[in-house]
């Protein structure tokens, strides 16, 4: 599997310093079919990520596959329009490889979106989860992105993880849910490696360990964020319900489909909480 040297993810890092006036506060990493977020982002700077070298490339529907840097609530934010995944081929290193690079752009915090499927019977499509814990399933059996050579810049060889997401950001979103009328979920979200879709044995055992949503990335994102000192946030948008009878099946599209109705309330989220993150 692909690794790096730190002197990659600096070199990548210095194109996008060239290109850029002010820092940037915040990094947004946006899942399946909620890259329109990106669209909200005033007087944007769009890179490609060909013009990134070492940046991998998405090969998924819903992932446009370029950084938007830009204005957002009055901040100035990097958003990663589109992501790769484990399920792509590609190796823990270079799912984390954005991540590497905000961090040698001095980004202090991360908003990490995904699409997930509702694991919790009380969830429904539509919803939005704040992410409070999360199981790595793939890490936990070998492919953490925390593998190989550390790299002493960014962060120790053992990081904690026993507050992977920030509880203050957390506490944030719970009372712009409450401000603007959204019923925010919340709980663990479980990442598998994709890219099938559970089974309904899988959705029961996911269920016995704690799983409310269970997707098929940020896990690693948020362990590489966390091992170079940054802050997360973390947000799932249910898209379907995980069938435990095999009743309900799963659709790619379908998931984009919900995705549109669960932007504009992560949208509004972002808005009330983005001035004081």
């Amino acid at each position: 599997m692909k690794t790096y040297e730190y002197a990659d993810y600096v070199k990548a890092a210095e194109i996008i310093k060239e290109k850029i006036k002010t820092p940037i506060e915040l990094a947004l990493v946006l899942g399946s079919g909620l890259g329109g977020l990106a669209d909200e982002v005033k007087h944007p700077l769009i890179i490609d990520y060909r013009d990134l070298p070492g940046w991998p490339l998405s090969t998924v529907e819903g992932h446009k596959g370029r950084l938007v840097i830009g204005e957002l609530a009055g901040r100035m934010v990097l958003v990663q329009q589109g992501r790769v995944h484990f399920y792509e081929g590609y190796s823990p290193a270079e799912i984390t490889f954005p991540i590497r690079v905000m961090q040698c752009l001095k980004i202090p915090s991360l908003i990490v979106t995904n699409a997930a499927g509702g694991v919790n019977p009380s969830f429904s499509a539509g919803d939005v989860m704040l992410i409070t814990d999360h199981i790595g399933f793939v890490s936990m059996s070998g492919f953490n992105p925390l593998n190989g050579r550390n790299f002493d810049q960014f962060g120790p060889r053992f990081p904690d993880m026993s507050q992977a997401y920030d509880r203050e950001y957390g506490s944030l979103v719970r009372k712009a849910a409450t401000r603007t009328g959204i019923d925010l979920k919340e709980g663990v979200y479980t990442w598998l490696s994709g890219p099938s879709f559970e089974t309904p044995a899988e959705i029961r055992f996911l269920r016995t360990v704690g799983t409310d949503a269970v997707g098929m990335s940020t896990v690693p994102e948020v362990i590489v964020a966390r091992h170079g000192g940054m802050r997360v946030l973390g947000l799932s948008g249910i898209t379907n319900k995980c069938s435990d009878d095999g009743e309900m099946k799963a659709d790619h599209q379908e998931v984009l489909q919900i995705a549109d109705i669960i932007g504009p309330k992560i949208i509004r989220i972002l808005y009330e909480i983005l001035p004081d993150m």
